[in-house]
Protein backbone atom coordinates (compact mmCIF):
# COMPACT_ATOMS: atom_id res chain seq x y z
CA UNK A 1 0.00 0.00 0.00
CA UNK A 2 1.21 3.30 -0.66
CA UNK A 3 0.17 6.84 0.30
CA UNK A 4 -0.21 10.44 -1.39
CA UNK A 5 0.49 13.37 -0.54
CA UNK A 6 -2.26 15.67 1.70
CA UNK A 7 -4.71 17.38 -0.45
CA UNK A 8 -5.48 21.34 0.15
CA UNK A 9 -8.56 21.09 2.37
CA UNK A 10 -12.32 20.95 0.64
CA UNK A 11 -14.70 23.58 2.00
CA UNK A 12 -18.21 22.76 2.52
CA UNK A 13 -21.32 24.61 4.76
CA UNK A 14 -23.27 23.29 7.06
CA UNK A 15 -26.37 21.09 5.85
CA UNK A 16 -25.01 20.79 2.22
CA UNK A 17 -24.00 17.90 -0.23
CA UNK A 18 -20.32 18.45 -1.92
CA UNK A 19 -19.56 16.43 -4.69
CA UNK A 20 -15.79 14.65 -4.84
CA UNK A 21 -13.96 14.32 -8.37
CA UNK A 22 -11.11 12.25 -8.87
CA UNK A 23 -9.14 11.93 -12.52
CA UNK A 24 -8.91 8.57 -14.13
CA UNK A 25 -5.21 7.11 -14.04
CA UNK A 26 -4.20 3.77 -16.19
CA UNK A 27 -4.82 0.82 -13.98
CA UNK A 28 -7.15 2.53 -11.63
CA UNK A 29 -10.18 0.26 -11.11
CA UNK A 30 -12.10 1.52 -8.05
CA UNK A 31 -12.33 4.74 -5.75
CA UNK A 32 -13.54 4.70 -2.52
CA UNK A 33 -13.92 7.49 0.23
CA UNK A 34 -14.26 6.97 4.31
CA UNK A 35 -16.51 9.50 5.65
CA UNK A 36 -18.56 9.74 8.68
CA UNK A 37 -17.77 5.91 9.30
CA UNK A 38 -18.92 5.01 6.43
CA UNK A 39 -17.38 3.69 3.05
CA UNK A 40 -18.24 5.76 0.10
CA UNK A 41 -18.15 4.50 -3.31
CA UNK A 42 -17.14 6.45 -6.38
CA UNK A 43 -18.42 5.87 -10.29
CA UNK A 44 -16.26 5.91 -13.19
CA UNK A 45 -17.72 8.47 -15.20
CA UNK A 46 -16.24 9.56 -18.46
CA UNK A 47 -12.49 10.53 -17.85
CA UNK A 48 -12.74 10.49 -14.11
CA UNK A 49 -14.12 9.45 -10.70
CA UNK A 50 -16.86 10.96 -8.82
CA UNK A 51 -19.14 10.44 -5.41
CA UNK A 52 -20.94 12.57 -3.31
CA UNK A 53 -21.11 13.36 0.79
CA UNK A 54 -23.39 15.22 2.51
CA UNK A 55 -22.93 16.96 5.89
CA UNK A 56 -25.82 17.03 8.00
CA UNK A 57 -27.08 20.63 9.48
CA UNK A 58 -25.80 19.90 12.94
CA UNK A 59 -22.17 18.44 12.18
CA UNK A 60 -20.23 20.89 14.13
CA UNK A 61 -17.93 23.50 12.06
CA UNK A 62 -14.43 22.61 11.82
CA UNK A 63 -11.86 20.74 10.08
CA UNK A 64 -12.68 16.38 9.43
CA UNK A 65 -9.66 14.19 7.83
CA UNK A 66 -10.87 11.54 5.62
CA UNK A 67 -9.11 8.92 3.88
CA UNK A 68 -9.20 8.04 -0.15
CA UNK A 69 -8.62 4.76 -1.60
CA UNK A 70 -7.61 4.06 -4.94
CA UNK A 71 -7.18 0.39 -5.63
CA UNK A 72 -5.43 -0.61 -9.32
CA UNK A 73 -5.66 -3.67 -11.47
CA UNK A 74 -2.22 -4.85 -10.92
CA UNK A 75 -3.30 -4.95 -7.29
CA UNK A 76 -1.68 -1.62 -5.95
CA UNK A 77 -3.21 0.25 -2.90
CA UNK A 78 -3.30 4.20 -2.96
CA UNK A 79 -4.14 5.89 0.01
CA UNK A 80 -4.48 9.78 0.78
CA UNK A 81 -5.87 12.11 3.55
CA UNK A 82 -8.01 15.29 2.77
CA UNK A 83 -9.06 17.87 5.25
CA UNK A 84 -13.09 18.44 5.25
CA UNK A 85 -13.26 22.39 6.53
CA UNK A 86 -17.22 22.31 7.69
CA UNK A 87 -18.64 26.09 7.88
CA UNK A 88 -21.18 27.02 10.48
CA UNK A 89 -24.22 28.64 9.00
CA UNK A 90 -27.11 29.83 11.25
CA UNK A 91 -30.20 28.60 10.96
CA UNK A 92 -33.51 29.99 12.40
CA UNK A 93 -36.12 29.32 14.82
CA UNK A 94 -39.49 28.76 13.21
CA UNK A 95 -42.62 28.48 15.43
CA UNK A 96 -46.07 26.56 14.23
CA UNK A 97 -49.19 25.62 15.59
CA UNK A 98 -50.52 22.45 14.63
CA UNK A 99 -53.39 19.95 15.71
CA UNK A 100 -52.47 18.80 19.16
CA UNK A 101 -52.86 15.43 18.09
CA UNK A 102 -49.81 15.78 16.15
CA UNK A 103 -47.77 16.86 19.08
CA UNK A 104 -49.16 14.71 21.73
CA UNK A 105 -49.17 12.21 20.53
CA UNK A 106 -51.68 8.95 21.58
CA UNK A 107 -50.16 5.66 22.55
CA UNK A 108 -50.97 4.11 19.44
CA UNK A 109 -49.54 7.28 17.73
CA UNK A 110 -46.92 7.29 18.97
CA UNK A 111 -45.87 3.00 18.16
CA UNK A 112 -46.71 3.83 14.49
CA UNK A 113 -44.68 6.95 14.56
CA UNK A 114 -41.58 4.89 16.24
CA UNK A 115 -42.08 2.31 13.72
CA UNK A 116 -42.35 4.52 10.54
CA UNK A 117 -39.00 6.10 12.11
CA UNK A 118 -37.32 2.33 11.88
CA UNK A 119 -38.24 2.09 9.01
CA UNK A 120 -36.98 5.11 7.71
CA UNK A 121 -33.44 4.81 9.25
CA UNK A 122 -33.22 1.68 7.67
CA UNK A 123 -33.83 2.88 4.15
CA UNK A 124 -31.03 5.70 4.73
CA UNK A 125 -28.71 3.50 6.03
CA UNK A 126 -28.81 1.52 2.85
CA UNK A 127 -25.88 2.78 0.25
CA UNK A 128 -26.75 1.57 -3.54
CA UNK A 129 -23.30 1.74 -5.21
CA UNK A 130 -24.00 2.49 -8.40
CA UNK A 131 -25.42 6.07 -9.32
CA UNK A 132 -28.76 5.88 -11.02
CA UNK A 133 -28.58 9.41 -12.46
CA UNK A 134 -27.41 11.00 -15.75
CA UNK A 135 -28.52 14.55 -15.54
CA UNK A 136 -28.33 17.37 -13.18
CA UNK A 137 -31.06 17.72 -10.00
CA UNK A 138 -33.96 19.28 -10.63
CA UNK A 139 -36.38 21.14 -8.49
CA UNK A 140 -39.42 18.98 -8.54
CA UNK A 141 -41.70 22.38 -9.03
CA UNK A 142 -40.47 23.58 -12.31
CA UNK A 143 -40.08 27.31 -11.98
CA UNK A 144 -39.20 27.08 -7.93
CA UNK A 145 -35.99 29.21 -7.19
CA UNK A 146 -35.83 28.50 -3.65
CA UNK A 147 -37.64 26.95 -0.99
CA UNK A 148 -38.30 27.70 2.49
CA UNK A 149 -37.52 26.46 6.59
CA UNK A 150 -34.37 23.99 5.53
CA UNK A 151 -32.61 23.52 9.09
CA UNK A 152 -35.03 26.32 10.98
CA UNK A 153 -35.58 24.35 14.74
CA UNK A 154 -39.43 23.49 14.67
CA UNK A 155 -41.13 24.65 17.93
CA UNK A 156 -44.70 22.90 17.44
CA UNK A 157 -47.54 24.46 19.90
CA UNK A 158 -44.68 25.62 22.27
CA UNK A 159 -42.71 22.45 22.10
CA UNK A 160 -39.34 22.12 20.76
CA UNK A 161 -38.55 19.73 18.14
CA UNK A 162 -35.99 18.63 15.86
CA UNK A 163 -34.48 21.39 13.12
CA UNK A 164 -36.83 20.73 9.68
CA UNK A 165 -34.59 18.75 7.35
CA UNK A 166 -36.52 19.70 3.77
CA UNK A 167 -37.54 22.58 2.02
CA UNK A 168 -40.98 23.77 1.98
CA UNK A 169 -42.14 24.85 -1.99
CA UNK A 170 -45.32 26.64 -2.04
CA UNK A 171 -48.23 24.30 -3.96
CA UNK A 172 -51.49 24.71 -4.30
CA UNK A 173 -52.98 21.04 -3.69
CA UNK A 174 -53.29 19.59 -7.04
CA UNK A 175 -50.47 20.27 -8.14
CA UNK A 176 -47.64 17.80 -10.14
CA UNK A 177 -44.75 16.83 -8.17
CA UNK A 178 -41.74 15.33 -10.30
CA UNK A 179 -39.09 13.66 -9.88
CA UNK A 180 -35.60 15.56 -9.04
CA UNK A 181 -33.92 12.83 -10.89
CA UNK A 182 -33.71 8.88 -11.99
CA UNK A 183 -34.03 6.92 -9.11
CA UNK A 184 -36.06 3.46 -7.81
CA UNK A 185 -39.17 4.22 -5.45
CA UNK A 186 -38.19 2.63 -2.23
CA UNK A 187 -40.89 3.91 0.18
CA UNK A 188 -44.55 5.14 -1.30
CA UNK A 189 -47.38 5.04 1.25
CA UNK A 190 -49.09 7.35 4.15
CA UNK A 191 -46.84 8.48 7.02
CA UNK A 192 -48.00 9.93 10.63
CA UNK A 193 -45.94 12.86 10.18
CA UNK A 194 -45.45 12.99 6.50
CA UNK A 195 -48.70 12.10 5.01
CA UNK A 196 -48.96 10.64 1.58
CA UNK A 197 -45.13 10.45 1.21
CA UNK A 198 -42.70 9.13 -2.06
CA UNK A 199 -38.89 8.62 -0.96
CA UNK A 200 -36.61 7.92 -4.19
CA UNK A 201 -33.33 6.12 -4.47
CA UNK A 202 -30.95 7.97 -6.60
CA UNK A 203 -27.63 5.79 -5.72
CA UNK A 204 -24.66 6.44 -3.67
CA UNK A 205 -26.65 7.08 -0.78
CA UNK A 206 -28.61 9.87 -2.18
CA UNK A 207 -32.48 10.11 -1.29
CA UNK A 208 -35.24 12.36 -2.03
CA UNK A 209 -38.32 12.81 -0.40
CA UNK A 210 -41.78 14.33 -1.40
CA UNK A 211 -43.98 14.67 1.47
CA UNK A 212 -47.82 15.66 2.35
CA UNK A 213 -48.92 14.73 -1.22
CA UNK A 214 -52.66 14.76 -1.71
CA UNK A 215 -52.15 12.13 -3.81
CA UNK A 216 -48.87 9.18 -4.84
CA UNK A 217 -48.55 8.48 -8.50
CA UNK A 218 -46.02 5.76 -8.02
CA UNK A 219 -45.27 2.18 -6.71
CA UNK A 220 -42.41 0.50 -4.61
CA UNK A 221 -39.83 -0.55 -6.33
CA UNK A 222 -40.29 1.27 -9.53
CA UNK A 223 -37.75 3.72 -11.76
CA UNK A 224 -39.22 6.68 -12.30
CA UNK A 225 -36.85 9.09 -14.74
CA UNK A 226 -36.30 12.80 -13.72
CA UNK A 227 -39.49 15.39 -14.48
CA UNK A 228 -41.63 12.13 -14.28
CA UNK A 229 -45.08 12.52 -12.12
CA UNK A 230 -45.04 10.94 -9.00
CA UNK A 231 -47.39 12.71 -7.22
CA UNK A 232 -49.73 15.76 -6.35
CA UNK A 233 -48.81 18.25 -3.90
CA UNK A 234 -51.49 18.15 -0.93
CA UNK A 235 -51.89 19.07 2.99
CA UNK A 236 -51.82 15.26 4.20
CA UNK A 237 -49.78 15.04 7.29
CA UNK A 238 -48.81 17.25 10.39
CA UNK A 239 -49.03 20.63 8.21
CA UNK A 240 -50.77 23.97 8.55
CA UNK A 241 -51.52 24.13 4.89
CA UNK A 242 -51.18 23.04 1.54
CA UNK A 243 -47.31 22.55 0.53
CA UNK A 244 -44.39 20.38 -0.81
CA UNK A 245 -41.89 18.78 1.57
CA UNK A 246 -38.63 18.49 -0.45
CA UNK A 247 -36.31 16.46 1.55
CA UNK A 248 -32.48 15.26 0.62
CA UNK A 249 -30.80 12.80 2.90
CA UNK A 250 -27.27 11.73 1.35
CA UNK A 251 -27.21 8.34 3.92
CA UNK A 252 -27.91 9.76 7.42
CA UNK A 253 -27.22 13.35 6.56
CA UNK A 254 -29.42 15.95 6.21
CA UNK A 255 -28.83 18.37 3.25
CA UNK A 256 -30.49 21.29 1.98
CA UNK A 257 -32.09 19.95 -1.08
CA UNK A 258 -30.96 22.98 -3.58
CA UNK A 259 -27.70 22.03 -2.62
CA UNK A 260 -27.87 18.88 -4.67
CA UNK A 261 -28.80 21.58 -7.51
CA UNK A 262 -25.04 23.26 -7.38
CA UNK A 263 -23.33 19.92 -8.10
Amino acid sequence: MSSLALLATLIVVQGHALQLDQPHEAGLISVEALWDDRTIPYVHVDDGWLTVIGVDLDTAAGGYPFDLLLRYEDGRVATRTDILFVQEKKYPTTELTVEPGYVQLSAENQERAAEESREINAIYSTLTPDAYWEQPFQVPIPGTTGGRNFGHRRVFNGEPRAPHSGADLTAATGTDILATNTGRVVLAKNLFFSGNAVFIDHGLGVYSTYLHLSEILVEPGTMVEQEQVIGLAGATGRVTGPHLHWGVRILSARVDPFSLLEL
